[in-house]
């Protein structure tokens, strides 16, 4: 008998599980290729998971709302859709014993379940190598639940517990040789007493409001926080005058729209600017790996596209340096519809080598963007305003009307210097300045 196993798809570069949310199929059930058979959650995209294939469901080894990591086994299909559901075998919700290796001296191997029975009283989770961490160190569980995780729904990792260590231990009680040794793993970390800071707890006050975060807003705020702990922020800002951009916009829009079945918007023809200001400056489209800086071959933009509910998403213009105008505009116009309708797709969502949000869409003039990990650098677009600038003519400076607009740029002063940042941020604004008005569509 013929068998399939559908595979927990990897969401993402930065993407190790995701959580079921949903199954449309069960037990027994026929499915024809494309099916869909369930929906999942990470901390980037909710997204549907088609049948690769033809068959019958015979097993489902998670449940609705469990944490599965990429590249598990989900369910099985027998290919032999002519046998009855009752004469194939174990055709029952089966969890799987997962084997994780996490090396610390000496690989440990635990099971899926024993695992998940490793909590505290309070239901908080921890793994094995946080487990054997805290046993070394004498940290006790109450200790333990109080350090702040950075993993989903709180959960403490190995780099928060060391972090922990190193900023708590004193340099006449310093952490066990192996604790010692994963801590100068952690850049720039020195094993001398910090005193942890701590912001106090919010007042609440009769008729104050209180407000659960939802999922989504729960994982931006730890993506956030992650990216302003990793990278070293820094932004510049300038004006630039899209005077002819906005008159050539006005003249064509409508011939554009009957042409190509699209509306143009003021976005894609920045795009095409920042498009060839990276071509010019390879370094800005990069990401960093401990002491490695990896120069992305490939431009993909992440363009910021904001949700109902006040949440927003990341969809990605892929080999954006190979689309003319007409297909920037396609392909955003595409991206920010399937967003707004939770139609992306994961593929459509990660591999982001450079972001770019739109302050002016909200009438904003100028922000100070978060870099979208693990990019280097991030622009910001605020809104166009009519202002009045200094010309040079022939006959003399002059006074006049013009259209002008802030550009944001936030990069990791890791490894961009504020000569490179600025000079990339300039040139951005030459590009945007020097558009042929008398260009065609």
């Amino acid at each position: 008998m013929a068998q399939y196993e559908v595979i927990m798809p990897k969401m993402g570069e930065s993407i190790e599980e995701a959580t079921i949310t949903k199954w449309f199929v069960k037990v027994g059930d026929k499915v024809v290729e494309d099916d869909t058979l369930l929906e999942i959650a990470t901390d980037k995209v909710d997204s549907e998971i088609p049948s690769p294939v033809e068959g019958v469901i015979t097993k489902l080894l998670y449940q609705q709302d469990e944490v599965v990591p990429v590249g598990s086994v989900i369910a099985i299909i027998n290919l032999d859709i002519d046998h009855k559901i009752e004469d194939l075998p174990d055709t029952k919700i089966e969890k799987p014993v997962i084997i994780q290796s996490t090396p610390i001296s000496k690989q440990e191997s635990v099971s899926d379940s024993e695992e998940t029975n490793k909590q505290s009283s309070t239901g908080r989770f921890y793994s094995p190598l946080v487990r054997k961490i805290a046993k070394e160190e004498n940290i006790s569980k109450g200790v333990l639940d109080s350090i702040p995780g950075s993993g989903r729904e709180g959960r403490v990792q190995k780099q928060d517990i060391l972090t922990f260590i190193k900023n708590d231990k004193s340099s006449s009680d310093l952490p066990k040789p192996e604790t010692r040794q994963l801590i100068q793993e952690i850049p720039g970390a020195v094993l001398t007493p910090v005193v942890e800071k701590t912001s106090p707890p919010p007042s609440i006050n009769a008729g104050d409001e209180i407000v659960q975060m939802d999922r989504m807003r729960k994982i931006i705020s730890e993506h956030m926080i992650k990216s302003i702990q990793i990278s070293a922020h820094v932004t510049n800002m300038v004006e630039t005058d899209v005077t002819e951009i906005v008159n050539w916009r006005n003249k064509v829009k409508d011939e554009f729209e009957k042409k190509e079945g699209e509306k143009i918007t003021f976005l894609p023809i920045f795009l095409e600017s920042i498009v060839k200001a990276l071509k010019d400056f390879p370094m800005i489209n990069s990401s960093v790996d401990g002491d490695k800086i990896i120069i992305k071959k490939r431009i993909n933009l992440g363009i910021a596209v904001a949700l109902p509910g006040y949440n927003l998403i990341v969809p990605v213009i892929k080999n954006a340096d190979y689309l003319n105008l007409s297909g920037l505009t396609k392909e955003l116009n595409r991206l920010a519809n399937a967003a707004r309708n939770n139609k992306l797709k994961p593929d459509e969502i990660q591999d982001g080598t450079f972001t770019i949000t739109n302050f002016g869409s909200f009438k904003n003039t100028i922000g100070t963007p978060i870099i979208n990990q693990p990019q280097v650098a991030i622009i910001a677009i605020g809104n166009i305003e009519k202002k009045p600038a200094v010309l040079e003519t022939p006959q003399g400076d002059v006074i006049a009307i013009r259209h002008k607009m802030f550009l944001s740029l936030t990069y990791d002063h890791r490894i961009i210097d504020g000569s490179l940042g600025g000079t990339f941020l300039r040139k951005v604004a030459d590009y945007i300045e020097s558009f042929d008005s008398s260009r065609t569509i």
